[in-house]
């Protein structure tokens, strides 16, 4: 089992004058130059800005070997020195730098002048008149493009100087234009809100650099919304007053008056909004607290009853439905059925096997027999897929119902613009977040009626809030909670194994594979043995015994991100496993190869891909670095830059599968993720699997799993505000 790790190579400065621009990428200045140095050519490459043929430049970086281009200098850092000879100075003016000086002139230029022609650009400009085919015109021109360049690149200086690397300089460059320094210098934490990438931690490195003292008022306020931003990630709508200052204290290492001073000063500036919550004070990051009380408010004008447009007789509709369905209902989809003609807002929950989407098309072919519009939603791309499927209508991500414009960054259905629409069915609410939600109900017209679908005991939205529960555990919203397995359903091991660990009772284990059942346990000590019994299985066991593709049909899910048992160490080795050979690109230490499954990690609305969405990729251009990958056959290419938001899928987070089923599920469960090990989180990734369910471990570790029924607590108040 590999599981060698390369030691990074040291960091070293060389200078070197540029030879020729292999490749320049406009949008992140990612080139690859060819670079004389020590009396060699070799080749550099990282995101360099505004740099020329006969340049002289002095990098800091580490010499990488590349699999098919072999040693080149990767850099980190880099300082544009003045070319000191004359045919480095012909080169450099005739590289197409200046706006006025071309190849032929810079001939010229230099045999009038020689090593001092650019002092005399610098210094004289006047006396470039002394040559031929040189005016007044020219002149201004030359002197123009010669002080704007001459600013981008001290620029670039300064910020990469003040810790900032070359990377994120350009992104600052290109925010900020010839305001950087003035920004970086008044507020550098203004970075951390207006730059992809830049965080609360770069940006105060970068003013320690500038000066900035550590009891600063900036930085408490730049600290206070960070910690507020981390807290969202782990599910906090907002976060009382004085733990929030227990957590600033420790992270910003400051006194707690300074830290209840910079909340009052946030508040004043907008950023944060206080408000009485139980008897203390919710602090608030403002884009929450508004999308927690639209989102209340929205959902209680929802509620208010209107007039139906139509009378019809319930029983005869459900004969009739049945009839055309070809089905039974059960005593308890009656009741979900019916109530969804007496409801405005109707909330269905339960696990599989329970009849949801029997009662979901029931409903949805009376509302259309009716002559009602019915629109379908799911937060994601595969459960919208999924939606569409079971129900045989056109189902869309949220996204894509309200129609989001990247180009302006918003909604264009809102309350200004609903949704034309008499009924929508929302499916897998317990994935949706406080402010998904709020955008979500501001489109939707007062006299719709609204069913929300959901498992209330998986794990809550990767975002803040915990919509689901709180929507049901406010009491003001109808709810039918389906309990009971079908019979068909009870033949299924997975299902009945999923009630099993909701319900906190021991599943039923099998472990031989040899047995024709859909769920296995197969007991494990060492993680080592399980990481390596997880690549057989994948690669040899699964293909032969049940006629699986390991591409395509086959998911391993896992608890954690790092760790022998994550997803990164967990890709590596099904990587090299499934996947060895073939033409790579590596990005940040991580190597992609032709053929490799991949999982877009952000919404990405110019590329028509989305959070969850897995792909393959079909081609590597090394020399323009850029990797096309399928989704369903629609090609996306994606350049050197966008690639972190690609990451291999052979194995991911449990977390990351909310919302898809895969025809079969393999999952580690062991005391190394202890701090993972929920009920909600174990019961979550067994509902993933459709047809075969694989968990490998120790009984130890599902025990604590299944007993650990306490989700962690998240600070909401969506709840009350409903009530």
């Amino acid at each position: 089992m590999s599981n060698i790790r390369k030691t990074p190579q040291p960091e070293v400065e060389i200078q070197g004058q540029v030879e020729r621009i292999t490749y320049a990428n406009e949008e992140n200045a990612f080139s690859i130059v060819r670079l004389s140095y020590e009396g060699r050519i070799i080749t550099i490459a990282g995101n360099l800005l505004s740099i020329n043929p006969g340049e002289v430049l002095r990098l800091r970086g580490a010499w990488v070997n590349h699999p098919k281009y072999g040693q080149q200098f990767k850099v980190n850092s880099y300082q544009s020195i003045t070319p000191a000879t004359v045919v480095g100075i012909e080169k450099y003016l005739g590289s197409g730098l200046i706006k006025g000086i071309g190849p032929v002139l810079a001939k010229r230029l230099v045999a009038k002048f020689a090593e001092n022609t650019l002092d005399i650009i610098e210094q004289s400009v006047e006396r470039l008149k002394e040559v031929d085919g040189i005016g007044e015109k020219r002149v201004t021109m030359i002197k123009s493009a010669w002080e704007e360049q001459r600013e981008i690149k001290e620029i670039m200086l300064f910020l990469q100087s003040h810790g900032v690397s070359s990377t994120y300089a350009i992104k600052i460059f290109k925010h900020y234009g010839h305001n950087s320094i003035e920004v970086v210098k008044t507020n550098p934490y203004q970075l951390a809100t207006d730059i992809y990438g830049v965080g609360f931690i770069t940006a105060d490195k970068i003013a320690a650099k500038l000066g900035f003292a550590k009891d600063s008022p900036l930085r408490a306020e730049a600290g206070i919304l960070y910690v507020l931003h981390q807290l969202a990630d782990d599910g906090h709508v907002y976060y009382p007053d004085a733990l929030l200052a227990d957590e600033c204290m420790k992270i910003l290492d400051i006194e707690r008056e300074l830290v209840l001073n910079a909340i009052v000063e946030a508040a004043l500036n907008k950023h944060i909004v206080i408000e009485g919550v139980d008897g203390a004070k919710a602090v608030y990051l403002a884009k929450f607290y508004t999308s927690e009380t639209s989102a209340a408010t929205n959902l209680k004008k929802l509620l208010t009853p209107v007039t139906r447009p139509y009378v019809f007789d319930e029983d005869k509709a459900l004969q009739w439905v049945q009839k055309e369905l070809s089905i039974t209902l059960a005593e308890n989809q009656i009741t979900a059925v019916k109530m969804s003609f007496n409801q405005k807002v109707l909330v269905i929950t339960g696990g599989p096997g329970t009849g949801k989407t029997t009662i979901i098309n029931s409903i949805i072919k009376i509302y259309k027999r009716l002559g009602q519009r019915v629109l379908l939603a799911a937060p994601t791309g595969r459960a919208a897929k999924r939606m569409a499927e079971t129900t045989g209508n056109d189902a869309r991500t949220i996204h894509r119902l309200l129609d989001f414009s990247p180009k302006d960054g918003a909604f264009k259905r809102n309350d200004k613009n609903y949704l034309d629409t008499d009924l929508v069915v929302l499916d897998e609410v317990s994935m949706v977040d406080t402010i998904l939600m709020h955008h979500f109900l501001k489109a939707l017209p007062p006299h719709c009626t609204l069913i929300l679908v959901g498992d209330i005991d998986q794990l809550p939205s990767v975002g803040a809030g915990s919509v689901l529960r709180d929507i049901i555990d406010s009491g003001v919203v109808a709810v039918v909670r389906l309990n009971e397995i079908f019979r068909q359903s009870q033949r299924s091991l997975i299902v009945v194994n999923a009630h099993r660990i909701n319900s906190g009772e021991f599943p039923f284990l099998v472990n031989d594979m040899d047995q024709n059942r859909d769920f296995y346990f197969l007991e494990m000590d060492e993680p080592e043995s399980i990481v390596e019994r997880i690549v057989l299985l994948c690669k040899e066991r699964i293909p032969e015994k049940f006629n699986f593709d390991p591409f395509k049909d086959i998911q391993v899910l896992t608890a954690m991100y790092k760790g022998q048992l994550g997803a990164v160490n967990l890709n590596t080795e099904l990587q090299n496993a499934l996947n060895p050979k073939g033409t790579e690109l590596i990005r940040g230490g991580r190597v992609f190869r032709v053929g490799d499954k991949v999982m877009q990690l952000v919404n990405n609305y110019d590329k028509d891909v989305f959070n969850g969405d897995i792909g393959k990729i079909v081609s590597i251009n090394t020399e323009d670095h850029i990797i096309t990958v399928t989704y369903d056959g629609r090609l996306t290419p994606y350049d050197y830059a966008d690639l972190d938001e690609i990451t291999l899928a052979y194995a991911v987070t449990v977390h990351k599968s909310q919302g898809s089923e895969y025809p079969v599920v393999i999952m580690p469960v062991h005391t190394q993720q202890y701090i993972m090990l929920q009920r909600n989180l174990l019961y979550t990734g067994v509902t993933r699997g459709k047809r075969l369910v694989i968990l490998l471990g120790t009984k130890r570790a599902l025990h604590i799993s299944i007993n650990n029924n306490k989700p962690r607590h998240r600070y909401t108040y969506l709840k009350e505000r409903l009530r």
